[in-house]
């Protein structure tokens, strides 16, 4: 059974930090390339940051400066540490996994991360 498990979400004030983790079981973890996400209210869901099974990234115009995705292929665990939060990234935080090679294609349930005063 495929499991992907977001935590690290919280309350924090604008300008701090928090560290998101996602943790894989059921599946070849490095055999993923590995995103997050992000839904706010009344919104749809965007892209955040992505990296490759190689370790390529990419960012949001959004986030880039003040994000950075990475992973750790031995704790099958993505990352994502945030910086300098804004009200504006409060969301619903999903991580994504997608194989490489075949149409596969797994979510989480999601964290929140709320940036107020």
């Amino acid at each position: 059974q495929v499991q992907l498990v977001e935590s690290g979400g919280g309350l924090v004030q604008p300008g701090g930090s928090l560290r998101l983790s996602c943790a894989c079981s059921g599946i070849i973890f490095s055999f993923y390339h590995m995103g997050w996400s992000r839904q706010a209210p009344g919104q749809q869901r965007e892209f955040v940051a992505r990296i490759s099974n190689g370790g390529s990234t990419n960012y949001a115009d959004s986030v880039k400066g003040r994000f950075t995705i990475s992973r750790d292929n031995a704790k099958n665990t993505l990352y994502l540490q945030m910086n300098s939060l804004k009200p504006e990234d409060t969301a619903v935080y999903y991580c994504n996994a997608n194989h490489v090679f075949l149409r596969e294609d797994y979510w989480g349930q999601g964290t929140q991360v709320t940036v107020s005063s």
